[in-house]
């Protein structure tokens, strides 16, 4: 036996931060499938909210502080985001983990692996998603060389993005939502009922309270105008169920009454029967795309941080089914462009047979190939990355 094998049986321990839903999500998934290889003898550790919890990390404090979208929400916070930055970094060297596994939130998650590598460098340090280096401020990829030891990508084109940028050594383990797929992916009568009529559409306007404040009376503008175009369908709104108090008051208004459903099972059986999606951009529309459901995107932020996008961002999309397809064959309405006026008539083509319909089916039935990972669960291909990391 190696000394390196020697150490993994020696009870290892894993701190893993996760400041955000999403990436808690991730960390309970990889912290199940490492315990599986590790045995039940294996530490966990670290921040993350209620799944981690679940796999028996009590989280330092709730994550639920570091909930900020919005450079205007920022200032008022920083003290609070500062001290728990230092908290976690403190944390992680007191612990002294076989390996810390920082999990997606960059703007937090980095901070505290650049102080833990300044103040122990003998730490190995795992980055489990990739910053939007590929989409701007390119120049974080060289710098994560300095505190990243290994870089775990959630999307297929990373890898070279990195090594083309001279980032970590970076591989792909596949995204989260290929686990997901079976539950997306319509059975025959779900899919005479995607042809039916009414057609179901899905909207979703943000997982946010910012966003919900931003898009909400455009998206029931939208609803209003379709209906009064003649347009048939049926609105289904899927929400979190934290959000869901401010969505139904503000669905409330609109002149064409959705359905809200907030249960992830019921979520998953709207996209399996939705024709077609008016969506906010995001993770969403990925998960969209893997249901074959056609879409419309659309985005709105502050002035302030418009102004800077337009001068940073290097993409021609935001759409993230769109980068990995390499094409543009989402439509996107962004600020000023996010008007009823120019979602109906693009909402209006996803839900008839037309040819920018088509279109993207055609290329969503492409993402199966693209972003395979041989059948073997993002999770499991995670945790055997931190494996070998943790033999070193």
């Amino acid at each position: 036996m190696t000394a390196g094998e020697a150490q993994v049986r020696r009870a290892p321990t894993v701190f893993v931060i996760a400041a955000e839903e999403s990436g808690d999500r991730l960390g309970a998934g990889l912290i199940a499938a490492l315990r599986a290889r590790l045995g039940p003898s294996a530490r966990f550790v670290g921040i993350g909210g209620h799944r981690m919890a679940a796999e028996g990390v009590a989280s330092l404090f709730p994550t639920e502080e570091l909930a900020i979208i919005g450079l205007a929400a920022i200032p008022r916070r920083l003290p609070m985001i500062l001290r728990r930055i230092r908290e976690a970094a403190d944390a992680v060297v007191s612990e002294q983990p076989d390996v810390l596994v920082i999990v997606d939130s960059p703007d937090f998650t980095h901070r505290v692996a650049r102080r833990v590598r300044a103040r122990d460098p003998s730490i190995p340090i795992v980055d489990y998603v990739s910053p939007t280096v590929w989409v701007w401020r390119s120049g974080r990829a060289r710098k994560m060389r300095a505190y990243v030891d290994h870089l775990l990508a959630v999307l297929p084109f990373e890898p070279e993005v990195h090594r083309a940028l001279g980032g970590p050594p970076c591989v792909y383990v596949g995204h989260p939502l290929l686990d997901d797929i079976g539950a997306l992916r319509p059975d025959e009568a779900e899919r005479a009922r995607r042809v039916a009529s009414p057609p179901v559409l899905l909207v979703l306007p943000g997982s946010r309270g910012s966003e919900i404040s931003r898009n909400m009376a455009v998206f029931g503008d939208t609803l209003r105008r379709l209906r009064d175009s003649g347009v048939a369908f049926e609105p289904v709104l899927p929400t979190v169920p934290a959000l869901e108090a401010r969505v139904r008051a503000a669905a409330a208004l609109w002149p064409v009454q959705p359905r809200i459903v907030t249960d992830d099972a019921e979520k998953r059986a709207a996209f399996r029967v939705a024709r077609a999606a008016l969506a906010k951009s995001g993770t969403v529309t990925l998960e969209l795309a893997l249901a074959g459901v056609p879409m419309v995107t659309a985005y709105r932020v502050t002035a302030v941080e418009a102004f800077i996008a337009r001068r940073v961002i290097r993409t021609s999309s935001i759409i993230l089914v769109n980068l990995i397809l390499g094409e543009n064959v989402v439509p996107e309405f962004l600020q000023e462009d996010f008007t009823a006026a120019n979602l109906v008539p693009a909402v209006r083509d996803v839900l008839e047979d037309t040819p920018a319909r088509q279109r993207q089916i055609a290329a969503f039935a492409r993402l199966d190939a693209i972003m395979s990972t041989g059948g073997r669960p993002p999770s499991a291909l995670a945790a055997d990355e931190v494996m070998a990391m943790l033999r070193r």
